[in-house]
C-alpha cells in the first residue's frame, strides 16, 4: 500500500494534503491495524468503528 498518511479524525488512508472526508490537515503516519471497507452498510467492523464511507482506514492512530 502506497499511501502512508492516516488523517488523525476519521482514520482514513489519504493521499493528498487534505482528507476527503472530513477536509481535516492533520496526518499521522502512526497507526495499528488495517481495513479495507467495501459496504460500510453490511460491514460490522465498520459499525463498531463508526466508518461510513467506502476506503482503506486505520484501526487506531496516535
Amino acid at each position: 500500500m502506497a499511501k502512508e498518511k492516516v488523517c488523525k479524525k476519521c482514520n482514513i488512508f489519504v493521499e493528498g494534503d487534505m482528507c476527503p472526508l472530513c477536509k481535516s490537515t492533520s496526518f499521522t503516519n502512526v497507526y495499528k491495524g488495517v481495513i479495507f471497507v467495501i459496504d460500510s452498510q453490511k460491514s460490522e467492523f465498520a459499525k463498531k468503528l463508526d466508518i461510513k464511507s467506502k476506503g482503506f482506514y486505520a484501526i487506531q492512530t496516535r
